[in-house]
């Protein structure tokens, strides 16, 4: 099992997770974690993700519908487990515009991700109120960059999304 409060990583991912919540770093991640976690994930034959190994955190690979295609899109991200559900935070590394996920979970809430090189068939439902407070304090213990992104969106609220089995 992957470490999963901040304060209980290494030196090492701790490190890693500090640089990915700086803005030229972030813009960095934000442009090659897609196609470097494929690739890894691939290579290790759905064992790991290149983010996951750095940085000591659970991506899974979530396949949504898209919301104007209708055709399938895959990509990694990182997921908190909540019973037997999985939490995603929508924090697009800050940026002030929503992860397409995001909008395709919105338009075709049933997705289907790969988590410990199984797949699960979800749906997606988003979290409001003290659940989604909840959960987003969760997601800054493992992660504390979700706290500034926060303050980089423009305004935009980071939604919190549940992916429970079907």
């Amino acid at each position: 099992m992957m470490s999963c409060v901040y304060d209980d990583a290494g030196p090492f991912r701790r490190a890693v997770r500090r640089t990915a919540a700086t803005r030229p770093l972030a813009l960095l991640y934000g442009r090659i974690q897609h196609p470097a976690d494929t690739l890894v994930f691939r290579l290790t034959r759905g064992r790991t993700t290149l983010s996951s190994w750095l940085a000591g955190m659970r991506l899974v690979m979530l396949t949504t519908t898209g919301a104007r295609s209708g055709l399938p899109r895959t990509l990694p991200v990182l997921a908190l487990d909540d019973g037997d559900a999985l939490v995603v935070i929508a924090s697009n590394f800050g940026r002030p515009h929503h992860p397409a996920w995001y909008r395709n979970l919105r338009a075709h809430p049933d997705a289907r991700v790969v988590v410990d090189r199984a797949t699960r068939e979800v749906r997606a439902r988003e979290l409001e109120g003290a659940e989604r407070d909840r959960q987003f304090a969760r997601a800054v213990t493992i992660y504390p960059g979700f706290e500034r992104y926060r303050s980089w969106t423009g305004g935009r609220r980071i939604h919190v999304i549940r992916l429970e089995p079907r």
